[in-house]
């Protein structure tokens, strides 16, 4: 069991205000991921299900030494949310409430929705905004009109503001299809720019960062769940830090990714080599349909292709790792809907440079790998923003366990082992509560 002194009495612990009162969610996107969050959330409120593939509900943390075997759960040792003070509302370019937009989506089954079916029909999205320039396979009804891109974020900002009225505290959390790649401009470079290019409507501005200037004006914590160019810009990294408004990383870490984050560490830590690494990718939802535009999948490649570069580190590995040949590929393909498949070819190499190869087959479903990550990061955003040692610092990169793209501090190389992410994500929730950080060098053991 944890200490029975809270989080503030123990030595060198951060100052963390009580989750008191409810904590409100905004979604911008409300599709296949969101829809299957907030279904899912409720059938665990309603002891229907369990919260599977939930750090936060069902991941343990160890306190002390391993003889000590003190291994309380995550949710028992940091002040979280509780899933009954959570409200959900949110955006989307369609108008169907949350029960017709999860049948959409196809991805619960029918006796699941059912169950949940009132709950439900309760939450209509606002309308958007949207801009087909950035999305070029969807269209929608549900969308704002304004006079310019500041006059969209201003209602955007109004939302907030209501929403504020029955919510104590807030995330944002961006669910929406994956923009155009776009590339930092002068009016990302600081706050006054990038106000002056809302006001001029600077095509350099996307939704998802009116969005994140939005909330982030309002001091509510962002998520990205896409790879988007959104708050990885300075004028938006500066307002998350004035209005203590936490930021993370972007592009949820869900099926293929994960798969690397997880296998590239084994390669290096038994220093084996790797010729080459092929990804290709079939997906049917609205997010393949997204992706089929070459321009999304861009933005999409770009998130994916840099994960091996930094855990593999070839500057460093040169005979290991120097001329590897990557290639993702994404093709969408209706039949599959939800249910996306990745293949990996992965060609290796071993003692005296012998070949060997790894070839996985991962048949997954996309919403129900990223709706527990979409849990997770909003409770822990709330916390870091409720953490007096967090909450200016702008970006979290202690959450960089959930993202295909981990953001740091500038000049920073990402870390995307998962094994050394998971670490720095748990010696984080140690450091806040003032306990002692996990090393595993063990040698007390043998004294």
């Amino acid at each position: 069991m944890p200490s029975s002194q809270s989080g503030s009495e123990r030595a060198g612990a951060s100052q963390i205000q009580p989750a008191t009162g409810k904590l409100g969610i905004m979604i911008p996107g409300m599709g296949a991921v969101a829809t299957t969050f907030i279904a899912g959330v409720e059938a665990v409120r309603r002891g229907f299900a369990k919260p599977i593939g939930s750090v936060t509900q069902m991941g343990t943390i160890r306190l002390g030494k391993r003889t000590d075997e003190n291994t309380p759960l995550i949710k028992d040792f940091v002040p979280l949310a509780d899933l009954n003070d959570i409200e959900f509302t949110g955006w989307d370019i369609f108008g169907e409430n949350m029960y017709e937009a999860a049948k959409t989506a196809r991805v619960l089954d029918n006796e699941h929705l059912e169950q949940i079916r009132p709950f439900l029909e309760s939450i209509t999205p606002m309308p958007a905004v949207f801009d087909q320039h950035y999305v070029k396979r969807l269209s929608g009804t549900n969308v704002k009109k304004g006079r310019s891109k500041c006059d969209l974020a201003n209602q955007v900002k109004d939302d907030i503001q209501r929403f504020k009225q029955r919510t104590d505290r807030q995330v944002m959390m961006w669910c929406g299809s994956t923009e155009i790649f776009l590339e930092q401009s002068p009016c990302h470079q600081s706050i006054e720019a990038f106000e002056k290019g809302l006001v001029d409507d600077d095509p350099a501005i996307a939704p998802s960062q009116i969005y994140a200037y939005a909330a982030l004006s309002e001091g509510v914590p962002f998520v990205n769940g896409a790879p988007n160019l959104t708050v990885d810009i300075p004028a938006l990294q500066e307002l998350a830090r004035r209005n203590n408004a936490p930021i993370c990383g972007k592009d949820f870490k869900t099926g293929q990714t994960l798969l690397k984050t997880t296998l590239a560490p084994m390669f290096k830590a038994r220093m084996l080599g790797v010729a080459g690494w092929y990804s290709t990718n079939i997906l049917g939802n609205r997010d393949g349909e997204v992706l089929d535009d070459p321009e999304s999948f861009k933005t999409k490649e770009e998130s994916k292709l840099s994960v091996l570069e930094h855990i593999l580190q070839p500057e460093i590995y040169p005979d290991l790792y120097k001329d590897m040949y990557h290639k993702v590929r994404i093709n969408y393909y209706p039949p599959r809907g939800d249910n996306k498949e990745g293949w990996d070819n992965i060609d290796i190499f071993g003692w005296l440079g012998y070949p060997m190869q790894i070839k996985v087959d991962f048949l997954c479903r996309d919403s129900i790998l990223a709706a527990p990550l979409v849990l997770d990061l909003v409770l822990f955003m709330d916390l870091a923003k409720r953490t007096s040692s967090l909450k200016g610092l702008g970006i979290q990169e202690w959450l960089s366990f959930y993202f295909k793209a981990p953001m740091t501090a500038p000049g920073l190389y990402p870390e995307h082992d998962l094994f050394i992410q998971s670490m720095k994500l748990k010696n984080t929730l140690r450091h806040i509560m003032g306990e002692d950080l996990i090393t595993h060098l063990g040698l007390e053991y043998y004294d």
